[in-house]
């Protein structure tokens, strides 16, 4: 980064990035290093550079915030540090020593005519004193090392995989495996229990009312069945959140699916978010599907409506994070900010994939006509609900919700934050979808228990409820974030603060919406099963 200061700028070619590494904000340079293939070097002068006060303070700055800088060499990564700060036995920070690496020493690794594994080392003899401001003449050097090795091609990357799969990180992640599937085992355990016996009680209880007492008063959920299968409030805004939230299951499911096969092996620059962005396109059809399909289940009639709520109802929350991190990324001058012509690739894809297959699923959805299966028949006017104690309202039920599932993942949680916004790679992917499916059962489970307490307490509301309750682990997730950026992660400045916090917010939001489906989709399955197994006036 700072060596191509010596360089003409004609020197400097920039390469050409695919659209997930520019998203990812790679912006690579071709570097002043010629390594030949068996060409061993041996002090080679890179450039010679009279540094003035303001690049001395800017690398003595860069050196103070363990700035490294990162290369590529035939695809395979290899980095280091710019200097080194020395500190010991001084108590006084006016008093340390910051030095300036100059000579590079790369030792490569072949096998036959293929590159195998590339190490960068710095001299420790060969530093430039930078701790005053004043002018400095440094020559930077490098050498060049072959070596052959018996490690085959195919077997290259296995090194930079392993770092997430070291025997005591192995451990942390099976001891995080075995707790979610304890939390599992036992919520399940005893949702079952609870629940079966319960509702078995309640089937005799209300086949025997039958039998013995006509006009006897009926209580607890069989009390409401004329009301349960009412149809929501904001129909529109529920059809559309489900089908945004299908949408966002299905690709988290295809991600997955590219994971476990191998499409992410580490340093495939940038092929997550091209997979994100290219397959959440191809998706769009399932979301105005869905949507379109639902919302004709519950009767609505202004589809286009619904279809437009659809499309925006995730697009658009991100569409405006992504317009104010990018202009404060330009202020900055940083290579998050993205070129016009990647805004205008992403523009395109959305105006001539997203948009139109999503009114194809709508117009599909909407043709399908399918009629909302009820087991029984819906009375004319409303029942009033019952007073009810506060923790039987919204937010203590979110709150209830949202903490076992979230329980189960915490611990993989701290991994994926260290990797997307730390340096650290994250290769266990199988792992992680074994995580996935535990907070997919946790969800359904917790919130068909949520659901049965609220009918039971004559509370026929259930529907945006069971999608609040789903999808409140999104917030907790949220609340997380606040965690690690201030106990876990060294991020300061406005800027690393809005990108962490804003883009973090998508995530969440993303995660709330696609949990809360599957909440909402566990629930409606129970309803219906309970009401079909009993008979109703």
């Amino acid at each position: 980064m700072f060596v191509g200061k010596c360089l003409l700028a004609a020197h400097v070619k920039e390469k050409k990035e695919a659209l997930g590494e520019v998203l990812n904000g790679d912006r690579l340079v071709s570097a002043p290093y010629v390594l030949e293939f068996l060409n061993d070097k041996d002090s080679e002068s890179v450039c010679k550079k009279k540094l003035s006060k303001e690049e001395v303070a800017q690398f003595r700055k860069a050196v103070a915030k363990d700035y490294y800088f990162q290369m590529y060499y035939d695809d395979l990564p290899v980095w280091g540090f710019l200097g080194k700060l020395e500190k010991e036995g001084k108590a006084d920070p006016s008093e340390y020593k910051y030095y300036l690496f100059k000579h590079l020493h790369f030792e490569v690794l072949y096998n036959k005519d293929r590159v195998i594994e590339i190490n960068a080392r710095t001299d420790p003899n060969a530093l430039v004193d930078i701790t005053e401001d004043k002018e400095v003449d440094v020559e930077f050097m490098y050498s060049v090392k072959w070596k052959e090795t018996n490690i085959p091609f195919e077997k290259r990357m296995e090194k930079y995989s392993q770092s997430s799969a070291l025997p005591h990180h192995l451990e942390i992640h099976w001891f995080s495996i075995i707790n979610s599937c304890v939390t599992v085992l036992l919520l399940t355990g005893f949702l079952a229990t609870i629940l079966m016996r319960v509702l078995k009680n309640d089937f005799v209880k209300y086949a025997h009312d039958e039998e013995a007492a006509e006009d006897q008063e009926e209580t607890g959920w069989k009390y409401i069945h004329g009301d349960v299968f009412r149809f929501p409030k904001y129909k529109s805004l529920f059809a559309a959140a489900l089908g945004t939230g299908t949408q966002l299951f299905t690709l988290t499911i295809f991600i997955f699916i590219l994971a476990l096969v191998g499409v992410f092996y580490p340093y495939n620059r940038g092929a997550l978010f091209t997979a994100l962005v290219v397959i959440y396109a191809l998706t769009s059809g399932i979301a105005g599907y869905t949507s379109a399909s639902f919302y004709g289940q519950l009767e609505g009639t202004n589809w286009v409506r619904n279809l437009l709520l659809t499309g925006a109802l995730f697009c658009g929350p991100l569409f405006l994070t992504f317009c104010f991190l990018n202009t404060v990324a330009i202020a900055y001058s940083a290579t998050a900010a993205l070129p016009f012509g990647t805004i205008v690739v992403i523009f395109l894809i959305w105006a001539l994939v997203t948009s139109p297959l999503l009114v194809l699923g709508g117009i599909a959805g909407k043709n399908g006509k399918a009629e909302f299966q009820a087991p029984v028949r819906t009375t004319k006017y409303p029942r009033e609900i019952p007073p009810l104690p506060w923790y039987r309202s919204t937010l203590p039920q979110m709150a209830m919700a949202g903490f076992l599932p979230f329980s189960a993942i915490y611990i993989e949680l701290y991994y994926i934050f260290a990797s997307v916004w730390g340096h650290r790679i994250y290769t266990i992917y199988s792992i992680l979808f074994i995580v996935f499916i535990i907070l997919l059962i946790v969800t359904a489970f917790i919130t068909v228990a949520l659901t049965y307490f609220q009918l039971a307490a004559e509370d026929h509301e259930w529907w945006w409820r069971s999608f609040l309750c789903g999808g409140s682990t999104g917030l907790f997730i949220y609340g997380y974030c606040l965690y690690y950026y201030y106990a876990r992660s060294d991020m300061s400045g406005f800027m690393q603060t809005s990108f962490f916090f804003g883009y973090m917010a998508c995530i969440c939001y993303g995660f709330f919406l696609m949990l809360g489906t599957v909440g909402f989709r566990a629930a409606l399955f129970f309803v219906r099963h309970i009401y079909r197994s009993i008979k109703c006036e």
